[in-house]
């Protein structure tokens, strides 16, 4: 199975005010399709370890591969490309453009990108939005709907690019137990339907314990 997503022997270090070991010998993979949790306590490296893999920190030692290609390196235009095009985000806060309706919302990376047509990156916004049953808020300001469905709306921002990844950072950390459980079953068919490889940090054992596997995390270091 082709490996999305891979880490090599990688040290994080944080310098000031005093040294510190933050990330130690992070050797981890996640496969095309796979739906993988990390947990941890707070503080113990999962957020930096994120950062890593989102190519946003690059001061790191070891090496980073994206769908089997090394991007440890890279220059900061090639990993801004790299970001926007191949891996798609999902925070705990959804960061949406509240003066912005729904679609509008969701276009944004793929005009970002600039690869496609204004028509065809609203045709692409609204299938998003579609298949997420989320298609009848695409006129809303985005200020005007739920806590549910803006968390929705960043996900289906987060696949307008139609990314090899997706990241999330607690994506389900400001929702109650519904919208927490709707969130993962979409994940989970993205994963099964789509192919989509996925990388979720979360405090929520429920959640990770219904993910394929989970990547345990303790001071630095992978425990399993």
């Amino acid at each position: 199975m082709k490996k999305v997503l891979e880490t090599k022997h990688v040290h994080k270090y944080f310098r000031k005010p005093v040294l510190f070991h933050v990330l130690k010998d992070i050797n981890i993979d996640v496969k095309k399709g796979e739906f993988v949790s990390i947990m941890g306590k707070s503080g113990c490296g999962k957020s930096t370890l994120l950062y890593i893999l989102s190519t946003m920190d690059t001061d790191y030692e070891g090496e980073l591969f994206l769908n089997e290609e090394l991007i440890t390196g890279q220059n900061n235009d090639v990993l801004s490309y790299i970001r926007n095009k191949h891996i798609g985000f999902v925070f705990q806060f959804h960061y949406l453009l509240s003066e912005f309706s729904v679609l509008e919302n969701v276009m944004l990376p793929a005009k970002k990108l600039a690869e496609k047509s204004l028509e065809e990156i609203e045709y692409d916004a609204m299938q998003k939005l579609k298949i997420l049953e989320i298609d009848k808020l695409a006129q809303k300001r985005a200020s005007r709907i739920s806590g549910g469905e803006k968390q929705r709306v960043a996900i289906a921002r987060a696949l307008i690019n139609n990314p090899a990844i997706i990241l999330g950072d607690e994506p389900t950390g400001n929702l109650d137990s519904y919208n927490s459980d709707n969130v993962f079953e979409i994940f989970k068919q993205l994963s099964i339907d789509q192919g989509l490889s996925l990388l979720v940090v979360t405090h929520d054992i429920d959640f990770a314990d219904r993910t394929d596997r989970i990547i345990e995390m303790s001071d630095g270091e992978i425990l399993y």
